[in-house]
């Protein structure tokens, strides 16, 4: 895009040059007095000068234009962009606060779990134990 800006006002510069060189070749080359060829000549100059400085001028309008432009719309892309890493902040804390609920309610399930295994366990090995005891007993009153 840019190239193409400096392309357009390369050819701009080009023709300018180009019609102040020709007007030139043209008043040098015509025969005239001094004194009426230094009036065109100044006069020739000065209008250069004059399009040359409303050539600046129209430049410098426009490249503070797109300069704006472009700072409004970086302006507008930082905006939608924080919006953007806060609204995904947010939900990742939700994500994360819902992990944490699921995870502490499968902690208290495992706990829960592991209680009810241990008594079972307990209960079984002092079943086993009296068991022993009694076969113990048994085989003391047979010896």
């Amino acid at each position: 895009m840019a190239s193409n800006g400096d392309d357009r006002s390369g050819l701009l510069v080009g023709f300018l040059i180009g019609g102040v060189l020709g007007a030139l070749a043209g008043l040098l080359l015509a025969p005239k007095s001094g004194k009426e060829l230094r009036s065109d000549l100044r006069r020739k100059g000065e209008e250069a000068l004059d399009e040359a400085k409303e050539f600046y001028e129209e430049a410098r309008t426009k490249s503070k234009a797109i300069l704006e432009e472009a700072r409004d719309r970086a302006d507008q892309l930082r905006r939608e962009a924080n919006r953007q890493l806060e609204d995904a902040r947010a939900k990742a804390r939700e994500v994360l606060r819902s992990a944490e609920e699921k995870a502490t309610g499968v902690i208290e399930e495992a706990k829960s779990e592991a209680k009810r295994v241990k008594g079972a366990v307990e209960a079984g090995v002092e079943a086993a134990k009296h068991e022993f005891s009694k076969e113990d007993q048994k085989n003391k009153t047979k010896a």
